[in-house]
């Protein structure tokens, strides 16, 4: 007897070894077509769209977005996410839909304190989150919530539970874990205001950091202007001097080019008596025969002369072309002019002119 028992037991395990064995390389032989997931989004909405066809309007708010995008909004906005996996070949998955979740109480309770997702483990998306969660039976549902830093699964409900209990069930979880949604909520308001804190110093730093850049800014301007300011008042110093000394240098040149003062004896010589601006008087001879530029040349080399001048006759008054111009390039004679022997000219200041 004992040999047959055995041989029994031995004959089982092989069976069930290969049976595992069969499954296991069907898998990479013929892998699950919905392991591939392509439209995760058109998965959900389709779900959608056939469970409204089949059972009506009325029920929980289905979030359109992914298990992924539901996940990173509940953990957003610090809620509850309930998840239910629709098994649509399941005996009571008809039952629970039409007399517990499409109820009106818990419509009501679903959509004011959660938010919800489904979809159906037929579609890849749903087959994917099933892998997830590992469910067991159908109906599905898994109450998700933000936990240690992490999305974790805090209730699983399985099989058919009637509409009340449904509600108690989820009033339980909720109320057993609010305290790590209060945490969270504390500890990131927490964070909020510190990084606003961080956030009011970064800019009053930035604000101090713009202000002392303006300042430096402002002060280099005015060290630049200040600098600019007295160069050019230094190269109108340098160009006034070297005017000065062009100007000396000039009259210095003239009075060694001036042809000798002639004699008084000479009888072609004009003693000429020049009224300087300055009420200075200046007397010196010149001939008949030399032009009146030798008269100007003579005054521009006086040290009391102005820089620019002209020179006048007293009555009538006129004033000498002593200068070349385009009309007449050579000035005339002191005879030309209508001097006589003895003159009084008046030095005109032009300077200001």
């Amino acid at each position: 007897k004992r040999c047959h028992r055995y041989i029994s037991y031995t004959i089982i395990r092989l069976f069930f070894l290969c049976f595992f064995f069969h499954r296991f390389a069907l898998r990479f032989i013929r892998p699950d077509p919905r392991a591939r997931v392509t439209d995760p989004i058109g998965d959900v909405v389709s779900f959608i769209n056939s469970f409204e066809e089949k059972y009506g309007r009325l029920h929980p708010v289905f979030y359109q977005g992914t298990y992924s995008q539901a996940l990173n909004d509940a953990k957003r906005e610090l809620r509850f996410l309930l998840v239910y996996l629709h098994g649509d070949e399941h005996q009571d998955t008809d039952e629970f839909c039409r007399n517990t979740l499409c109820t009106e109480e818990v419509v009501n309770f679903v959509n004011t304190r959660m938010l919800f997702w489904a979809c159906s483990t037929a579609k890849p998306e749903g087959y994917r989150v099933s892998q997830a969660l590992r469910e067991n039976t159908y109906p599905f549902l898994a109450m998700i919530m933000l936990k240690d830093r992490k999305m974790t699964v805090v209730g699983r409900l399985e099989g058919v539970i009637q509409s009340e209990d449904l509600i108690n069930q989820l009033t339980f979880i909720m109320e057993a874990n609010q305290t790590y949604l209060v945490s969270e909520r504390l500890e990131r308001e927490e964070r909020n205001q510190t990084q606003a804190l961080r956030q009011q110093q970064d800019e009053a730093y930035q604000a101090s950091l713009r202000a002392d850049q303006e300042k430096d800014r402002k002060k280099k301007e005015q060290q630049e202007q200040k600098r600019r300011e007295e160069e050019a008042a230094r190269q109108i110093v340098l160009a006034e001097e070297r005017r000065r000394r062009t100007l000396q240098e000039e009259k210095e040149r003239k009075s060694e080019c001036l042809p000798p003062e002639p004699s008084q004896d000479d009888p072609d010589t004009v003693t000429i008596v020049f009224k300087l601006p300055n009420d200075s008087r200046v007397e010196r001879r010149f001939l008949f025969t030399q032009s009146l530029t030798v008269i100007y040349d003579f005054l521009f080399s006086l040290k009391e002369t102005p820089e620019k001048f002209q020179i006048v006759t007293n009555f009538p008054r006129r004033i000498l072309p002593c200068l070349p111009t385009e009309d007449r390039p050579n000035p005339p004679t002191l005879k030309e002019a209508g001097l006589s022997r003895s003159e009084v000219l008046f030095v005109q200041d032009l300077s200001d002119d």
